[in-house]
């Protein structure tokens, strides 16, 4: 039975107070599979994978690409598309001076990266969630404010509690995201980098979270649970100098 993503998502913006849309990112062994989505956009210039993301998260758009459609290697690598990990490109020399001090730094940094293996896609598409255009994506994506990121963790965590470790790569964080996500099969925070905030039009107070689409209703559920408890977002100010006892209470008895 196919998921009712745009119920889904209608619970996430109510719980979370999303200011931009949640998206699904598919990757594709057959470039034709891609293309024959309903209302599917293709450029018709040359992009980073960020704005790509952004026409999703920001206009609402689907779109599908090729590695052609792609400004370079790095945002190829990321996805796995268009045979990107080249010697040169594990070599970071394009990065050297640029963003690290030496060519052992560069090279240090792209071996740091989540990407999807070469070689196994064609094409990748992004569509808002509720759309149901990929049902189902590979993995789901949304960006929201650190408070909201937190509260969804929260959520993630109420009901078979396992503890998160993330990775920081610098530039590139979105090997962090949706790299990781794609290859680990599991939740995926990031801090959106200098790309994807001049390119993808991340706003300065957002990051990103890319996880397995199931992993949504366990977060609502759990987000839910906690509501109950009155712990909600946006998360109401209590005040720095007020007696914190009153305050407390309201979750823990014990503490009148």
């Amino acid at each position: 039975m196919a998921e009712d993503w745009a119920g889904i998502v209608a619970e996430l913006q109510d719980l979370l107070k999303l200011r931009s849309v949640p998206f699904g990112m598919k990757m594709f062994v057959d470039r034709a599979e891609m293309e024959a989505i309903p209302r599917i956009r293709r450029p018709g210039s040359i992009h980073t994978m960020d704005q790509i993301v952004g026409m999703a998260s920001r206009l609402g758009w689907t779109v599908g690409i090729t590695s052609d459609d792609l400004v370079g290697a790095q945002c190829r690598a990321v996805v796995g598309l268009g045979g990107a990990k080249t010697d040169e490109w594990k070599s970071g020399k394009h990065m050297k001076g640029v963003w690290f001090s030496t060519l052992e730094d560069a090279s240090a940094h792209q071996a740091a990266m989540n990407c999807v293996p070469d070689g196994q896609f064609e094409a990748l598409a992004v569509a808002p969630l509720a759309s149901g255009r990929l049902d189902p994506p590979d993995i789901a994506l949304f960006y929201a404010t650190p408070g909201a990121m937190i509260y969804f963790i929260n959520g993630l965590q109420w009901a078979g509690y396992r503890r998160f470790d993330w990775s920081v790569v610098g530039e590139s964080a979105c090997a962090d995201s949706w790299g990781r996500a794609l290859t680990k099969r599991e939740p995926s925070l990031s801090i959106p980098c200098f790309a994807e905030r001049r390119y993808g039009g991340v706003l300065d107070e957002e990051m990103l979270m890319a996880l397995p689409p199931d992993q949504l209703q366990k977060a609502i559920e759990g987000m839910k649970a906690l509501a109950k408890n009155g712990f909600r977002y946006p998360f109401p100010q209590y005040g720095v100098q007020q007696d914190v006892r009153a305050g407390m209470a309201v979750s823990y008895p014990d503490r009148k």
